[in-house]
């Protein structure tokens, strides 16, 4: 509920108060926000160049392999169902910190894990936990005023990508420098760190309602029912992201396969080159806020269908498939962050609760199109994996029509 500014209210408002609201969150707790979502998630993709060193390790195929990032995948999205709507319930800052030391205990059984059922559990934990960035993100949609509520989410949404995106550098470079056990074991630590800063630094936020657990649960599904928006544009994420996850899963395969016969630590450089694409986050939170929502989405669709036919026809070329990369990171995080910015709008009082489904069904998607395209990889090849790349997006556009009408 606003308040009356000045004299006429009847309260004195403290200087340092009323900046804060009209301008939104100090900077610094915006960086904060952004490097800790980058930092969390990083976890959900350290796996994906790592595929090839996994199968043989434990001796499996490359199907059984990308059933790891499936498994992580549909633990982020159990998390998004049941655990993601506390934060309208709960006090953000303790159960932010909660989270984070419940990944820590994750990440160190799959660094030890003796088998791959062992790594496969505990990155489906591991997945769970760490939506506790989808508890950050409606952090900063919350403090920010709605005149600029897109320009920050978007500024944490870059960090959040970037750390998606570098995540894949990172495994590879430090699994080849010592093994993928380190990569684990070494984001334990960090998340140690990072839960103990958090803590410290984090203001606290009062709960934005008071339900049961169950009839909490009830009301992130009827939310679904209520608001055809946060619909939509969930299953356009969930169609983006499972052509992120498609291509992602398997360029590994790709690159360590004739005529490039990259080591480990080459396939992570080229993980470098999507990191380019989250360069578009803060402009496409501009966008949202200057109301330009469904062009930039139809074009971002187009955008991500052109990177897989950039992709399949220069399989041979590197500097193709990373300029394809690029274009397809782009094209995703525009439509998440345009997303966002319409599904934060609908409820003020449950936006825990509308990104909790929003993103599990995009997480869905994503799971999905880590399985398929490792699956279609092993039928017909990059070329195969790409027309489903490209698919999805196509799909997407198709349904967007359908939707206005």
């Amino acid at each position: 509920m606003s308040q009356p500014h000045g004299p006429a209210a009847g309260v004195a408002v403290p200087p340092k108060q009323q900046p804060s609201r009209e301008e939104g969150p100090p900077r610094r707790l915006v960086i904060l926000l952004a490097v800790s979502c980058g930092l969390t998630v990083a976890n959900l993709y350290y796996a994906q160049p790592l595929l090839s060193e996994l199968r043989q390790s434990f001796h499996i195929g490359a199907v059984v392999a990308g059933s790891l990032v499936t498994a992580t995948q549909l633990g982020y999205a159990l998390g998004l169902l049941l655990l993601v709507p506390l934060g309208d319930v709960t006090e953000k800052r303790r159960l932010a910190t909660l989270l984070l030391s419940l990944t820590v205990g994750a990440l160190v059984l799959a660094g030890v894990a003796p088998d791959f059922a062992v790594l496969l559990v505990a990155s489906l934990i591991v997945g769970c936990t760490l939506t506790v960035a989808q508890i950050l993100v409606p952090f900063a949609a919350d403090l920010a005023p709605d005149a600029s509520r897109g320009r920050v989410v978007g500024q944490v949404m870059s960090g959040l990508l970037t750390g998606i995106l570098l995540s894949r550098t990172v495994g590879s470079v430090v699994a080849g420098a010592t093994s993928w056990r380190v990569v684990y074991l070494g984001s334990a630590a960090l998340m140690t760190v990072l839960t103990l800063v958090l803590r410290r630094a984090l203001p606290p936020r009062p709960p934005a309602a008071a339900l049961r657990y169950g009839a909490l649960l009830r009301s992130t599904v009827r939310l679904l029912k209520v608001h055809p928006a946060l619909r939509h544009r969930a299953l356009y994420q969930a169609a983006m992201f499972g052509t992120f996850s498609v291509f992602w899963t398997t360029i590994s395969f790709v690159l360590t396969a004739a005529p490039f016969h990259y080591a480990q630590w080459q396939v992570g450089l080229f993980a470098l080159a999507g990191a380019g694409g989250a360069l578009i986050a803060p402009l496409a939170g501009r966008w949202a806020d200057r109301g330009l929502v469904r062009p930039m989405t139809a074009a971002a669709f187009v955008a991500a269908a052109v990177a897989f036919g950039m992709a399949v026809v220069g399989r041979h070329n590197v500097l193709a498939l990373g300029a394809a990369a690029v274009l397809l990171d782009m094209a995703v995080q525009t439509t998440l962050i345009l997303g966002q910015h319409v599904v934060y709008q609908l409820d003020g009082g449950a936006r825990a609760r509308l990104n909790s489904a929003f993103m599990a069904t995009f997480f869905v998607g994503g799971a999905v199109g880590s399985q398929a395209g490792s699956a279609a990889y092993h039928l017909g090849g990059w070329p195969l994996a790409s027309a489903l790349g490209a698919a999805l997006p196509l799909l997407a556009l198709a349904t967007s029509f359908f939707h206005r009408r």
